[in-house]
């Protein structure tokens, strides 16, 4: 937390961002984790406390408290259709209809979806975007500052203005509810998602609950740029961002960072000018360094948390000490804290993990 406020601090943290659960069974399988303790992983459970002992992790950026604040409930899964190929059609928990292949572990083809119109919106998803107080476990947060960790930064997951929609009608269907002839359909399903979140977030702040930082999801990019025009994308969710933060800011917290994959410049405007100030995973990638060009662009307001290149574990030490050096570059200019770039993936070396994480915390600032 110094180190995002520009203040002196004795080191940089080791800080990830978890894990491919396949990852960890290949670990387990090399002897190096306890297979239960593989399989048992989640961001920021007992689990990934445990790895992070034996790695040498300080923390997981993902860990955040996270309050019901997507579908409630969620739709049923179902078994729709049993394929020749051994695949499956499948309803998801958003509603959307995929095409799942056993065996493969990767991003499910999506191969249909129901928010399709506003009658879809009305009946299917508009009453599991509705604030209840169902969706709050007040009791947890109002003892939460009794049990909350002590050792580490504790983040409040605040939700998505688009990424969720994403998930629920695909890119595809994103982008055909944008030009639908009901002119306001897409804004309509955006302001009821995010007015959700906002009274979500007011509900667990408002038990005195003290978290240190806020965290939005995102995922509206991709290699190219974003996954909707930029002009549309600030003017529908610029006001949530800045409401939701304004409530932080409210209640003591004055950092939020916000995932997004992929290259994220064209929308970082809107971020930044609406209180979330701290980017994260800041991928790589095919494009390279995203932090440094932010930097000289909005200056001390622009944060980072990430940006290390997650794969050069899958390589040698050389490879790690490159990386390692070129994150000391970017924490020399302040507010940046280094991290993995996304979820360790299969191949990435137990020892070079280990080797990264000690080599972190010995950088002095």
């Amino acid at each position: 937390m110094n180190i995002l406020h520009y203040r002196d601090a004795d080191r940089l943290p080791a800080v990830h961002f978890g894990y491919w659960p396949e990852l960890l069974v290949e670990w387990a399988e090399q002897g190096h984790l306890d297979m239960a303790l593989a399989k048992g992983w989640r961001d920021g459970n007992d689990a990934d406390r445990e790895i992070d002992r034996l790695i040498g992790w300080d923390f997981n950026w993902g860990g955040a408290a996270s309050p019901n604040n997507r579908l409630f409930p969620p739709f049923e899964y179902k078994v729709l259709e049993e394929l020749p190929d051994g695949s499956r059609r499948i309803q998801n928990r958003e509603g959307l209809i995929e095409k799942v292949k056993p065996g493969v572990q990767s991003i499910p083809m999506e191969d249909d979806y129901q928010l399709k119109d506003r009658e879809a919106f009305e009946k299917l998803y508009k009453p599991r975007l509705t604030y209840t107080p169902e969706r709050i476990d007040f009791d947890y947060y109002r003892h939460f500052n009794e049990i909350r960790p002590t050792d580490r930064p504790v983040g409040l997951f605040l939700g998505s203005m688009m990424g969720d929609i994403r998930n629920y009608c695909s890119v595809i269907g994103m982008s055909y509810l944008i030009y639908d002839e009901d002119e306001t359909l897409f804004e309509d399903i955006v302001n009821q998602n995010a007015d959700m979140q906002f009274k979500v977030a007011e509900a667990v702040l408002s038990t005195g609950a003290a978290f240190d930082f806020g965290h939005f999801w995102e995922d509206i990019c991709f290699k190219s740029g974003p996954l909707i025009d930029p002009k549309l994308f600030d003017k529908l969710t610029a006001p949530h961002y800045k409401k939701i933060t304004d409530l932080c800011l409210a209640h003591g917290i004055d950092i939020v960072s916000l995932d997004c994959d992929g290259v994220t410049e064209q929308l970082l405007r809107t971020w930044i000018d609406n209180g979330v100030n701290t980017m994260f995973p800041i991928e790589v990638g095919v494009w390279g360094d995203q932090f440094e060009p932010a930097r000289k662009k909005y200056g001390e307001r622009m944060l980072g948390v990430g940006g290390m290149d997650k794969r050069a574990f899958r390589e040698d030490k050389a490879a790690v000490d490159q990386e390692i050096e070129r994150m000391k570059r970017l924490a020399s200019l302040g507010g940046f804290i280094p991290c993995p770039d996304h979820r360790l993936m299969p191949g990435s070396k137990f020892e070079l993990v280990q080797y990264y994480a000690e080599k972190i915390k010995d950088v002095r600032l």
